[in-house]
């Protein structure tokens, strides 16, 4: 046997050891067994699976000898197409300036977990994957060999068919399955086998031994992080402190409490281990031997001669083809579509490829079947599976950045703590300017401003600072540059070039046309309609592909009617009111697409919070408390303003049936509102979930009155709803003391169970005193008669109602005029505008599509001229502005109020 003292371990700095985010389930391990019993294979799942397709969708550099490439993944599952992406780290052993290196700890730790970015980080590498499974329930120690700057730091477990990727001195890249051999000899002429080093508790797979540190000796060094050695272990031990081979300090029954030199580590043992450390004294000498042995050679290896080995699960491929997995995969949700981690090499041995795949967005994941086809569609000589699931991490530093940034989405959108990782090294001196790289937005809207910056890089590929001044441009007409700053104007692609010395570079992006939008809202509430006063505009942009921006609104096309206004920086101004206007509308509009805020006299207003200076508490409650979840906070950036804080109520009526309801109790007594209160005025961020949305008002007797603010939230994002409220009946003064969520039935289809909704921007409003009351028409149409009804008087139309392909069309006009709405025209566009209360309903003629609120939906008929007369359908009108419409047939009449 070949002897390898102690004392390599502190031959070098304690290396730094990247701990792995990843768990393999290991309670009880002994459900995990051998590849004997439980070897699956999978050749001919990959030679049969012809649905499966590997497309590559892109290439980047990260250093000389380093490349990311991005592919997607699709496959047939339950005869639906599914797609994964795919992110491929490959790297180039030949090339001189490149290593790998394994990764743990803050300082090169094990025994405790860190996430991948600051393991790499704080290592100086330029790229990294998560690694080893491990036990959650522990410290977070690999389960396999770990080996760092060709120090073995961890040993591998008693654990069979566990795969581990390592590079030898001499830069080959090796797979293997190892176990561990050592012996402990002291100068009294007394030994014991050595189990292992750093190593957390585990149940093995050797049979009667279930308890990893039962009757074993272990050795544990500085690098060694976690709070005990090893954390529930079963086992009461006696430890033995050794320094440069000379044992300091014993302990029977207990631990060594100084702490562990970079020259000494401890020997930990139980009962037989123990009585052995028992019997050394202090000043004896001690002289440990160990080896790894490969399961495939039989041979013992030093492991001295590799440079790094992190470990990982079962194999994936051997000789160029999907391989028998070499342990069961339940541990590792094998059968189940997740995010996978994965190493390989090819068969020259000069590439290696880091894997990830995702399980996010529309993302699906991957099965271990998946992954194996995967591997050997991108070349994989062999390859070894890696902790996946929430662990699955690539970091990476982007071509002309000195830091690192995440690859891809993670699975559970943050940096899982892992027990270690792969770093990739770069050791490159630097080199002459070779390009820049133009850095800002890739999608603005017109009106949006961006500021962009200039990166460079060398022959080499590393970063470099880009000295002098840099002049920027404007290659055509969508935007102008102030400095680094560009304002959108325009839609199109915009071109962007920057010089700086003789260098220079160009980049494309797209300011998007409105055609891309589907919807432009306001969340600003009610303005004031007299002169003078002024309202801040907060507008916000949803793409057809679901991305929402801020914007400014100074680029964009306003409209003000019953009053002359200005918007200037965000900021609407009445300037003039129109003699006898009682409800204005400033219209503000993106290309084709408009929304509307509305102005008024016949209130007063007051804000009744917007959440950004609460003193007092808020508080959650849910009934019924059995079978209800909900929690009601504050957050902040929910409106795109990162110091702008919102309420937000949670829910979760998943359990149960009947009514349920998640409320946020606005301090003790609740928030004061006004005598005479007539209206609220809220921003809500709906979730789509199609519940119930509702207010409690208590009077001055403790009476509860109860205002809703929304029967359904069937809306995603933000929206302005302005509610009346009849305050005829409430005493005294008012409090506004619960906001809640609630539904009927759960189950109930169309109706999320569970959810979130933000609420912002709480304002009253009150008749004045010398408000003239308002007043209630009713229009009755006949059928293909130009007499109408209105309030029981006769009045003549110029066209008819009528019926058109089954549905009943009226005079857009006159039925507006009578019902108080305002009606405009743009005859170019050939577009119907209708403004009523706090709505803004656009049509365009003999086409289906209209907006409503600036959110662009499909009717199933379209507005069409008939006798010079614009003709509407009643239920487009009359559903959408709010209006009861009622039917009689024997008639053929409709009635509108």
């Amino acid at each position: 046997m070949q002897r390898y003292t102690i004392k390599h371990l502190f031959t070098k700095k304690k290396a730094a050891i990247l701990l792995l985010t990843g768990a393999l389930i290991v309670t009880p391990m002994q459900s995990i067994l051998p590849m004997s019993k439980f070897a699956h294979t999978d050749r001919a799942y990959a030679s049969s699976t012809a649905t499966n397709k590997l497309t590559a969708t892109g290439e980047t550099i990260i250093s000389s000898g380093v490349v990311r490439k991005d592919y997607t993944f699709t496959t047939t599952r339950s005869s639906r197409q599914v797609s994964t992406g795919v992110h491929v780290l490959e790297i180039d052993l030949s090339n001189p300036y490149i290593s790998l290196q394994a990764l743990s700890g803050r300082n090169g730790e094990v025994g405790t977990r860190t996430n991948v970015m600051t393991m790499a980080t704080n290592a100086g590498a330029i790229a990294a994957i998560n690694g080893d499974v491990f036990n959650m329930g522990r410290e977070g120690a690999p389960l396999g060999s770990h080996i760092a700057s060709g120090n073995l730091v961890v040993s591998p477990s008693l654990l069979k068919g566990m795969y581990a990727f390592g590079v030898t001195a001499d830069n080959k890249p090796t797979i293997d399955a190892y176990t561990f051999e050592g012996m402990v000899n002291a100068s009294n002429g007394t030994s014991f086998p050595l189990s292992g080093i750093n190593q957390s508790s585990y149940s093995s797979d050797v049979s009667g031994e279930t308890y990893s540190h039962s009757n074993r000796l272990f050795i544990y060094t500085s690098a060694w992080a976690g709070k005990e050695r090893p954390a529930s272990s079963g086992t009461t031990p006696t430890e033995a402190l050794v320094v440069d081979n000379v044992v300091q300090e014993i302990v029977s029954n207990g631990t060594i409490s100084s702490p562990i030199p970079e020259n000494g580590y401890v020997l930990r043992g139980h009962r037989d281990a123990a009585n052995f450390l028992t019997k050394l004294t202090v000043g004896d000498t001690v002289d440990a031997t160990y080896a790894l042995i490969s399961q495939t050679t039989k041979q013992k290896v030093d492991p001295a001669s590799f440079t790094m080995m992190v470990s990982g699960h079962t194999l994936l491929v051997e000789n160029g083809k999907a391989s028998s997995f070499s342990r069961d995969i339940t541990g590792v949700s094998g059968n189940s579509y997740t995010s996978r981690t994965a190493i390989g090499y090819s068969a020259d041995g000069r590439k290696v490829y880091m894997v990830t795949a995702e399980r996010a967005g529309s993302n699906t994941g991957l099965s271990l079947r998946e992954l194996q086809t995967v591997m050997v569609q991108l070349g994989a000589h062999k390859a070894v599976n890696l902790d996946g699931g929430g662990s699955t991490t690539m970091v990476e530093r982007k071509l002309g950045y000195s830091t690192l940034s995440l690859a891809h989405a993670t699975q559970e959108s943050s940096m899982r703590a892992v027990s270690n990782g792969i770093g990739v090294f770069t050791s490159a001196p630097q080199g002459e300017l070779k390009g820049l790289i133009i850095t800002g937005a890739q999608k603005m809207l017109i009106g949006q401003t961006a500021t962009f910056n200039l990166r460079g890089y060398d022959t080499r590929y590393n970063p470099m600072d880009i000295a002098g001044t840099t002049t920027w441009k404007s290659e055509n007409n969508t935007g102008t540059f102030s400095g680094d700053v560009f304002t959108a104007k325009a839609a199109g692609t915009a071109s962007v070039t920057a010089t700086s010395g003789s260098a220079k570079a160009t980049t494309t992006f797209e300011v998007v046309g409105s055609d891309q939008l589907k919807s432009l809202v306001s969340t600003s509430g009610v303005g004031s309609l007299s002169q003078g006063a002024t309202l801040p505009v907060s507008l916000k942009a949803t793409l057809t592909n679901g991305d929402q921006y801020t914007l400014s609104g100074n680029h964009l096309t306003w409209e003000f009617v019953g009053f002359a206004g200005t918007f200037n920086n965000g900021v609407i101004t009445v300037n003039s009111v129109s003699k006898g206007t009682t409800n204005g509308y400033a219209i503000v509009r993106y290309g084709d697409l408009a929304t509307m805020i509305p102005f008024t006299n016949e209130t007063t207003t007051a804000t009744v919070e917007n959440f950004n200076n609460v003193g007092y508490s808020i508080t959650s409650q849910v009934t019924p408390e059995n079978t209800t979840k909900g929690s009601a906070k504050l957050v902040t950036g929910a409106s795109g303003n990162s110091s702008d804080k919102a309420l937000q109520i949670s829910y979760d009526f998943t359990a149960g049936t009947g009514t349920k309801a998640s409320y946020a109790r606005l301090g003790t007594a609740g928030r004061n509102l006004m005598a005479g209160l007539s209206g609220l005025s809220l921003d809500i961020h709906g979730d789509g979930s199609g519940n119930w949305l509702r207010a409690e008002v208590v009077d001055e007797s403790n009476t509860i009155h109860y205002v809703d603010l929304a029967k359904s939230v069937n809306w995603t994002g933000w929206k302005n709803v302005k509610v009346d409220v009849d305050s005829s009946k409430m005493k005294g003064a008012l409090k506004l003391r619960r906001i809640y969520v609630v539904t009927v039935d759960s189950t109930k289809a169309g109706v999320a169970a569970s959810g979130q909704i933000a609420v912002d921007n709480i304002v009253q409003y009150g008749k004045n005193a010398d408000a003239a009351s308002s007043t209630s028409n009713v229009v009755k149409l006949t059928l293909n008669s130009k007499r109408a009804n209105v309030n029981g008087k006769a009045v003549s139309l110029e066209v008819a109602p009528t019926l058109k392909d089954g549905y009943t069309y009226l005079p857009v006009r006159f039925i507006t005029e009578q019902l108080g709405a305002e009606i405009k025209y743009n005859n170019a566009a050939k577009r119907v505008t209708v403004l009523s209360g706090s709505n803004i309903l656009e049509m365009k003629l003999n086409e289906k599509q209209y907006t409503l609120n600036g959110t662009r939906y499909s009717a199933e008929v379209a507005p069409y001229v008939s006798q010079g007369r614009t003709l509407i359908p009643v239920r487009l009108f009359s559903e959408k502005l709010g209006y009861k419409v009622t039917y009689n047939h024997s008639e053929q009449s409709v009635t509108i109020q």
